[in-house]
């Protein structure tokens, strides 16, 4: 009695701390319990509210351990067994930590000593069904996801361009300018070929894309330069071909520091999904070029795989990525050399790496490039007039997709103008402190418009015009 109470708080999620307080409540008035039972010194740990104690970093349950250990402990006080420990390897070391320093063991239902035999027994059994209520909580609750997922009706997240129509169904964001930014992605990834090559084309035009946030108002959309990342997600992401997938990824569990992580997003095979359901909605592509865009991707990976063609990669060497060995069948490597490092020669290193051997062939590549560029040139030489028309069309084509995007972007930037000019009308001209900021939102959105007419206007005046018969 001379030592310390301490009373373990803990709710599950960031959801029940906001949600659940009568159970939180609960929790704190334990102090009242524990000096009612005679304990002067009475300390509440709250370190884990919002974190699950299934076998996760609890700095909290770290702290009363240690506290434990150190002998100040006279009474572990919680509302029950599944606040403290939901997982084995927790429970019973608290449970051996608790006999060897004589602390006792307080919950609502009566005051426990480790050290008893009968008592150790009930604790170890309260232990055992907190950490198999847990098991069937979670398994209950995957069941009904996995079940209303294979109606196509469970939708944890909505990927930009779409939008809730109801609970279980989901349409196109209304939108244009949304619209039009993501069917931009796909038609120049149908013309350029790979993610790269759209992410370069679509920063060098200052075209962005938008993005998806969540604040106080709720779902908000922002618009910004893209990254790889997200290119790539909207490229491989089957919900705008007009599918639904449930679960693509999978989790894996690991041991770090003698704990359980679980670390999530690893990719499974399309045989492996969960549920596909094709059609399921209006798509921005059809389900063949979903594939055909999935097969070309996979393709450009460099080093994915033994036969994959890989990406066109930077150097000088005409061939690179195209030669095979005739000995092992692997790529040939570049080697670059010289005073300016052009200079490019072919080898392969299969045999080393794999026998440490010696080089399976090797040979420079200045005869064999200057060969295959001229039989290249002269088979396309008779089509070099259309091929260079054709070049100038797709230019034009660029230049007009921009100008659509600046459009857009100007017509919304404009509704934004007005939105805020109608809010500095609405507010009291005598409350200063509003009204200024006000005026000055409504001065950022006059000068972003004004920003977006003169590019506008700078790209009107490229000269990317059609030939006329005579020029052409």
């Amino acid at each position: 009695m001379a030592r310390s109470a301490m009373v373990y708080v803990r709710q599950s999620t960031a959801d029940q701390v906001v949600n659940n307080h009568e159970s939180r409540r609960r929790q704190y008035g334990l102090a009242k319990r524990a000096k009612a039972l005679g304990w002067a010194a009475i300390e509440v740990i709250d370190d884990d509210l919002g974190r699950s104690g299934s076998g996760i970093a609890r700095p909290g349950f770290e702290k009363l351990l240690a506290a434990i250990c150190e002998g100040r402990v006279g009474a572990v006080v919680s509302i029950e067994a599944s606040r403290l420990a939901r997982n084995g390897r927790d429970w019973h070391t608290l449970l051996e930590f608790c006999g060897l320093v004589g602390t006792l063991i307080i919950d609502e239902d009566g005051v426990y000593e480790p050290r008893d035999p009968n008592d150790r027994l009930l604790l170890g059994m309260k232990g055992t069904m907190s950490e198999m209520e847990l098991s069937l909580f979670r398994q209950r609750s995957l069941e009904a996801l996995k079940q209303k997922a294979r109606r196509g009706e469970l939708f944890l997240t909505v990927a930009v361009g779409y939008l809730k129509a109801r609970h279980d169904r989901i349409e196109k964001d209304p939108d244009r300018r949304i619209q039009e930014a993501i069917s931009l992605v796909f038609s120049k990834f149908t013309e350029l070929q790979t993610v790269r090559q759209v992410l370069l084309w679509m920063r060098q035009e200052h075209l962005p894309l938008p993005a998806t946030g969540y604040d106080a108002d709720g779902r908000t959309v922002t618009w910004k330069l893209p990254v790889y990342n997200t290119l790539h997600h909207i490229l491989t992401n089957p919900i705008y071909a007009g599918a639904y997938a449930f679960g693509r990824t999978r989790s894996c569990i690991r041991l770090a520091d003698g704990r359980k992580k679980i670390v999530r997003g690893f990719r499974k095979e399309r045989a492996a999904w969960d549920t596909l359901i094709l059609d399921h909605h209006a798509g921005y592509i059809g389900w063949a070029e979903f594939e055909r865009n999935q097969r070309l991707i996979s393709d450009n990976a460099n080093g994915k795989g033994f036969m994959s063609r890989g990406a066109v990669r930077r150097g000088e060497a005409l061939l690179a990525g195209l030669f095979r060995c005739g000995h092992c069948g692997r790529k040939l490597h570049v080697a670059y050399s010289g005073e300016s490092g052009s200079s490019g020669r072919y080898h392969c290193r299969g045999a080393q790496f794999n026998h440490g051997g010696a080089s399976c062939i090797s040979f420079g590549g200045m005869r064999v490039d200057r060969a295959v560029g001229d039989e290249v040139i002269e088979r396309l030489q008779p089509l070099g007039v259309e091929a260079a028309l054709a070049a100038l069309e797709t230019r034009r084509n660029e230049a007009a997709e921009k100008r659509r995007q600046l459009d857009l972007a100007l017509e919304q930037a404009r509704y934004e103008v007005a939105r805020a000019r109608r809010q500095y009308d609405a507010v009291d001209p005598d409350n200063r402190l509003v009204a200024a900021e006000l005026e000055q939102r409504w001065n950022e959105r006059l000068r972003a418009v004004q920003t977006l007419e003169q590019e506008r206007d700078t790209t009107a005046a490229d000269p990317r015009l059609p030939f006329t018969p005579p020029e052409r």
